[in-house]
């Protein structure tokens, strides 16, 4: 990883899909950013997703606050290199928490499952519309949430 050329183990994962190009360049970037940040070694990478403008970055339960450490410095460092906003989300939770975390800073009121006639399920989300708080890029939620869970949403707001 730190010379930059992967070994055959490697190249097979990103040849297969199995990684992508961006999971090997925010790796690569965490890794760079160890020794200013030595709590980074403690942090297990998942996967890093992009979606318009958004790169999320997906580590184990728990190591989310280390990266959201140094009052905000990684995560600020990440976004800097990359020139995307960074949604830092945890690997292994729960169906809602996943969807609680991804529309960060609103509040889901109701999550339904829809069963379609053509056997397929959508997952619907309605969130409380709050004055004064930014409204998350629905589009890329959906994208983010199809890529790493395989949930596909329909988001809705509160009137």
């Amino acid at each position: 990883m730190k010379s930059g050329i992967l070994c055959s183990k490697c190249q097979g994962k990103l040849k297969s899909g199995k990684v992508s190009e961006v999971d090997f360049t925010i790796a690569r970037l965490l890794l760079s950013l160890e020794e200013k940040y030595p709590s980074l070694q403690e942090v297990r990478f998942h996967k890093a997703v992009e979606a318009d403008r958004i790169l999320v970055i997906l580590v184990d339960k728990g190591d989310v606050p280390r990266l959201l450490s140094h009052g905000g410095k990684i995560v600020k460092a990440i976004g800097e290199k990359t020139g995307k906003t960074i949604r830092v989300l945890e690997h292994g939770v729960a169906e809602r928490k996943f969807l609680e975390d991804l529309f960060v800073p609103l509040s889901i009121l109701t999550i339904n499952k829809i069963w379609l006639p053509d056997g397929t399920t959508e997952t619907r989300v309605i969130l409380k519309r709050e004055r004064h708080k930014r409204i998350p890029n629905v589009k890329a939620s959906k994208q983010i949430a199809q890529e790493l869970r395989g949930i596909t949403l329909r988001v809705e707001f509160d009137h």
